[in-house]
C-alpha cells in the first residue's frame, strides 16, 4: 500500500490517494485538490469523505465529473454535500453510498471500514484501510478536532474519544489536518481533552 498526500487550500486540508495493486482510493479532495488527484491517479476506484465540512468535499464534484467514480459519505453528513449550509459556494455533490455507522465495505479488492465518531460532526467518521487510519478532523496529532461549529457536539465528541479509548490496535493515523501519528500516541493523549468537554 503507497500513500500519497497534500495539504490543499486555504485551510491545509490533506487529501489523501491510497494506491492498493494499481488501484487508487481518494480520501477527502478539499478545495484545489482536483489537478493533483488528476495527476497523481491511474485506476481511481472511489472517493471516500471522512465528514462534509466543504473543505474536504469541495473536489468531490469535479473529481467525479472527470473520473466517474462513487462516493462513499457518511449518512449524517450527505446534507453538507448537497446544500451547502456554511455557504462556501460549495460544489454540490451526491454521495452515491451513504455510510450509516461503523460499516465495512470492499471496493474492488480493497477492504475499508468506517468508524463512526461524530462530534465534529454529526457523521464524522474515521476510515481504516490496512493499518493506516484516516481520521478527518476527529483525531489530529496532540489535538482533537473542534465541537463548537454549527451542527457540532461536544457530548458526543465525548462519547466518540471514549469509544476510540477502547480500539485496541496499532494503526498510524492519517489526520485531516497536519502531520501523522499513531492511535497509541494519542490514547494517551485524549484523557487530557476531557478537561474540556
Amino acid at each position: 500500500m503507497q500513500i500519497k498526500s497534500r495539504a490543499c487550500g486555504a485551510y491545509g486540508t490533506n487529501c489523501y490517494i491510497v494506491s492498493i495493486d494499481g488501484k487508487e482510493i481518494i480520501i477527502d479532495p478539499g478545495m484545489e485538490a482536483t489537478e493533483w488527484v488528476l495527476r497523481n491517479v491511474n485506476h481511481p476506484v472511489a472517493i471516500l469523505n471522512t465528514h462534509g465540512h466543504f473543505d474536504h468535499v469541495w473536489s468531490n464534484a469535479a473529481l467525479v465529473q472527470e473520473l466517474h467514480v462513487p462516493i462513499y459519505a457518511p449518512k449524517d453528513d450527505c446534507f453538507m454535500l448537497e446544500n451547502d449550509p456554511f455557504t462556501q459556494g460549495t460544489p454540490e455533490s451526491h454521495a452515491d453510498i451513504a455510510v450509516e455507522g461503523d460499516q465495512t465495505f470492499t471496493i474492488e479488492g480493497i477492504d475499508i471500514a468506517f468508524f463512526h465518531f461524530p462530534g465534529h460532526t454529526p457523521g464524522c467518521s474515521a476510515i481504516l484501510i490496512g493499518n493506516a487510519l484516516f481520521s478527518g478532523d476527529f483525531i489530529f496529532k496532540n489535538s482533537i478536532g473542534r465541537y463548537d461549529f454549527p451542527y457540532s457536539s461536544s457530548e458526543q465528541m465525548r462519547q466518540s474519544l471514549e469509544k476510540f479509548l477502547k480500539i485496541k490496535a496499532d494503526w498510524e493515523i492519517f489526520p485531516g489536518h497536519g502531520s501523522s501519528t499513531t492511535l497509541k500516541a494519542e490514547q494517551k493523549n485524549v484523557p487530557y481533552w476531557f478537561n474540556f468537554l
